[in-house]
């Protein structure tokens, strides 16, 4: 079973195919009650979740996330619902996915759904990536469950006819995910890990920058780390190339009327002037260079 309860927010800008039974969906945001079709673990931290969606569900956008209300576990009684990245969607089999660390209450309580339970998941939520018209060439850097955030952009920027290259990192080898996924949609995946040096941040500023010497990068994409927040930054400014960064960020509402999910940001790109902004309605992506390190 799968329903939606709308929220009469504003109109749908796209709609999710009708395969589902369902037609074009009113609002973008809906309290969606999913069907768990499997929640199986990919590695010894990390675990997949593929839910069955309502159409609204479906018209989620790469960047754009879900508002997920934890079942308790043991102990755990998770209070507020935990925002998560879209890491799949498919409106031909009416399915959205997750990737998750099972690390907190919330990600503990995810971990015991069993094919056939019902989660409910409120979005799509929130501003996602923008892809610059012809953008012929994008960068998808990422690390853990970072990559859950980037896969969607990948897929959609293949779909819109730019290469993609995908820089995987990860403590291991044996950490490292989705890359046969992403080879499958079409983008150059590179593999780097911290057992062998090879995530070291100056290597990969200097395979970005190989990169784009063998064709110029139209966008400079990643997620959470702060660590690659700044090399972005430092290589967008170098490059002339626009940067953007989907920040992680623990919220109440997800709607933005709580402000519990407020930060700091430059006004401009290089502006002394600070502004704060609510990571779940402004956001969660935002311009590289207007972003403040944590």
């Amino acid at each position: 079973m799968t329903n939606s309860v709308p929220i009469p927010l504003q109109p749908a800008p796209s709609t999710a195919a009708s395969s589902c039974g369902g037609h074009c969906a009113d609002f973008t945001i809906a309290e969606n009650l999913c069907q768990v079709l499997s929640n199986a673990w990919v590695n010894a931290e990390y675990k997949h979740l593929v839910l069955k969606a309502p159409p609204i569900a479906l018209a989620v956008l790469p960047g754009q996330f879900f508002h997920l209300n934890c079942p308790p576990s043991g102990n755990d009684v998770p209070y507020l619902r935990r925002p998560m990245s879209l890491y799949r969607v498919s409106p031909q089999d009416c399915t959205i996915e997750f990737l998750y660390k099972v690390q907190g209450a919330g990600t503990r309580g995810l971990a015991t759904l069993e094919p056939g339970a019902t989660l409910d998941a409120f979005g799509p939520v929130g501003q996602g990536f923008t892809l610059p018209p012809q953008a012929r060439h994008v960068l998808v850097l990422a690390r853990g469950v970072g990559l859950a955030t980037m896969a969607p952009l990948a897929q959609h920027a293949v779909q819109r006819g730019a290469r993609v290259t995908a820089i995987l990192s990860a403590r291991s080898p044996a950490l490292v995910m989705s890359q046969q996924y992403l080879r499958s949609v079409g983008a150059d995946v590179i593999v780097v890990h911290d057992q062998d040096g090879s995530s070291d941040i100056a290597h990969i500023e200097k395979l970005v920058r190989e990169r784009h010497a063998q064709l110029p990068f139209d966008l400079l994409t990643t997620c959470g780390s702060n660590r690659f927040l700044l090399a972005l930054q430092r290589l967008g400014q170098e490059l002339d190339v626009p940067a953007q960064v989907a920040l992680e960020q623990l919220m109440g509402c997800a709607l933005g009327m709580c402000f519990a999910c407020v930060r700091p940001f430059r006004k401009s790109p290089g502006s002394e002037t600070m502004s704060y902004r609510r990571v779940c309605w402004d956001g969660p992506v935002f311009d590289a260079q207007e972003t403040v390190t944590w």
